[in-house]
């Protein structure tokens, strides 16, 4: 008001912020397999925000959310225990690499398309892992 802004709630950055205090607090008392809940919310939320950006959008938003998008596939990638989840483990992490090289597809050729293609694939297991949790 009046010009002034006291950090909270204006602009986007007051969003972010706002963001990282919400995703802060669910992860303080999360389980394993909710941390992992959370990770599939932030995955899902920066596709969107990438979809919306469209290829014409705010490049440096675009960018930012491509990375989080990949860094993101790679903690998930990351977490898998491949001596006991097996064939399970190795598909997820299949599918981490798929989504991860349509990102850059969709980087390299500012086409939106593989973008929604990565969402819909990794929206299935999200809701799968939502289910079993």
């Amino acid at each position: 008001m009046f010009g002034l802004s006291t950090g909270y709630g204006a602009g986007r950055g007051g969003g972010k912020r706002y963001n990282a205090i919400d995703v802060s607090s669910r992860i303080e008392g999360a389980t394993p397999h909710g941390l992992v809940t959370i990770l599939y919310d932030e995955l899902l939320a920066a596709l969107d925000t990438l979809v919306a950006l469209g290829a014409h959008g705010d490049a440096a938003r675009r960018n930012e959310r491509h990375a989080r998008a990949v860094a993101i596939l790679h903690g998930l990638d990351g977490s898998l225990d491949f001596e006991k989840g097996g064939d399970i483990a190795r598909s997820f992490s299949q599918i981490y690499a798929e989504g991860r090289r349509l990102l850059a597809k969709a980087q390299r050729e500012g086409d939106m398309a593989p973008i929604t293609q990565a969402k819909a694939m990794i929206a299935d297991i999200a809701e799968a892992w939502k289910r079993i949790g």
